[in-house]
């Protein structure tokens, strides 16, 4: 059986699938259900449950660690997971969207929330087959097309869900291709795994490097100063941006937070805007110090030095602003930032509004900073950056373990949706016929619940109608008008 040649179906037309595949939408071939909202109501009741959230599914692996209740009292039938249902990250940052896994009964009688989208497959189709499309989906960017953000989250409707394409092979052909797929894809995880953890020993190492040179307080020797980021430097929060700025006479280019990350800055995308008599103030300097002022809160305060490129630009109030006064070396400031970063110590001083985290120019001002002498300072900067060199070294490496699995991950998977990575079987049943065996079953399912609820409209009616009516009896006797009835007391002693 021939296959006509499919790199990625993310991009190909509806005729560039294998003979015997068919094309068809999530929607088609099993049923996508948000989970349940969490509300304060729910914190306690009658029913509690466990639950997972986002922050358990990981690609192909759920991690029940830090799992929550919820009292799902009525409705938890209706959200209780059953082995082999995928779970999609509803909202996430927009790379991890639609981020799948499979739930294989552990641990047992949980439901969840709508922080993730249930898919539960059609009798027919192999839950494992629709956990490698959507693995596809993920990797392909195909998700992505369908996100929506809001306050800096991304989201994936069960609606937007329904309606995204969806290969089916045969049966038979789902079975051997899962098969196949299995070791393989077990080993490139069982890769992505040793680099997160190489990744989490070599964040250890770089902060036991900076806590190295910057210790904590109490251990800075006596002949440094002790003081405040306020007093070692100038704290200044950048120009707020506005669409009135957007043209104008002195039009310049400006940094944002997208632009700064750790010791670096990107200057792959510098917006411009008017600047028309301020420029001045919010001019960068060679060894000016950014700080992210809004972010993530493991990120806020992360910090990069600017170095005089690109030249003559400005800074938004994404940043904020340190310049170092005479003795204070910029590059030894870069270290206490950093070191400040890595050991969490911004992270106390942040305020969460709508999901960012922030680091106020005051409250950067209050945070402690050691003043060595400037020659003590040279040396500690030139020692820390050849050992924290080494480490650059080792992640670059991790770089590219990363982009070489993933690189491996999508090629794997595009061989098995152009259906040559197993023999086909020209014997096998055909997709349509699948296809069609699905609509037959949810159309007779979808008749069943009908006619139970016509029965139980029907029973209600029946019941009601078969109430019979109060008999009249003496003490019902309509009293001509004046008239009074005696009504007989009973008393208990």
């Amino acid at each position: 059986m021939s296959a006509s040649k499919v790199e990625d179906f993310d991009d190909v037309s509806r005729q560039g699938l294998p003979d015997g595949w068919a094309w068809a939408t999530v929607a088609d071939v099993g049923d996508v259900e948000l989970g349940r909202p969490r509300h304060p109501d729910w914190h306690e009741g009658p029913d509690m449950r466990p639950y997972l959230r986002v922050s358990n599914v990981f690609e192909n692996r759920i991690d029940a660690t830090g799992m929550k209740e919820m009292d799902f009292s009525g409705v938890f039938d209706r959200y209780r997971l059953e082995p082999g249902d995928v779970l999609l990250n509803e909202g996430q940052s927009p790379h991890l969207v639609g981020r799948p896994a499979m739930y294989r009964g552990e641990p047992a009688d949980v439901a969840y929330t709508n922080s993730l989208i249930r898919f539960r497959a059609n009798t027919g189709l192999l839950p494992e087959w629709a956990l490698l499309v959507f693995r596809n989906h993920l990797h392909s960017g195909r998700f992505m097309r369908e996100v929506r953000i809001t306050t800096n989250i991304a989201h994936l409707s069960a609606t937007r869900l329904k309606a995204v394409e969806f290969p089916v092979p045969p049966t038979a052909e789902q079975h051997r291709i899962a098969a196949a797929l299995d070791i393989r894809m077990a080993r490139l995880d069982a890769v992505d795994r040793t680099v997160a953890s190489a990744r989490r020993d070599l964040a250890a190492l770089r902060k036991a490097v900076l806590l190295d040179a910057v210790p904590e307080p109490e251990q800075w020797p006596a002949h440094w100063t002790a003081t405040t980021t306020g007093k070692a430097g100038t704290v200044e929060l950048g120009r707020a941006r506005h669409p009135n700025w957007h043209t104008g006479p002195k039009v310049r280019p400006y940094l944002r937070v997208a632009n700064v990350f750790e010791d670096r800055i990107d200057i792959g995308d510098v917006k411009d805007m008017d600047f028309s008599g301020v420029f001045g103030k919010y001019r960068l300097e060679p060894g000016d110090i950014l700080l992210n002022e809004g972010q993530s809160p493991h990120l806020v305060g992360r910090p990069a030095m600017y170095r005089g490129i690109p030249e003559g630009v400005a800074f938004t109030n994404s940043l904020l602003r340190f310049r170092a006064s005479d003795d204070v070396l910029p590059g030894w400031a870069l270290l206490v930032f950093r070191r400040h970063l890595h050991a969490g110590r911004f992270m106390r001083e942040v305020r969460i509004t709508t999901n960012l985290a922030h680091l106020s120019g005051a409250r950067l001002k209050a945070v402690e900073f050691p003043v060595p002498p400037l020659d003590e300072q040279r040396h500690l900067v030139r020692t820390t950056k050849q050992r924290l060199a080494s480490l650059d070294c080792i992640e670059l490496g991790l770089d590219r373990a990363t982009r070489h699995n993933s690189a491996l991950r999508r090629a794997l998977l595009s061989e098995a949706f152009s259906g040559r990575l197993v023999p086909q079987d020209p014997a096998d049943e055909s997709a349509e016929e699948l296809l069609k065996q699905i609509r037959m079953e949810r159309e007779a399912a979808e008749t069943e619940r009908k006619a139970a609820r016509t029965a139980a409209r029907t029973g209600r009616k029946a019941k009601v109608d078969t109430i019979p009516p109060l008999s009249a009896s003496a003490d019902d006797t309509i009293l001509a008008d004046g008239e009074q009835a005696t009504l007989p007391l009973e008393f208990s002693s």
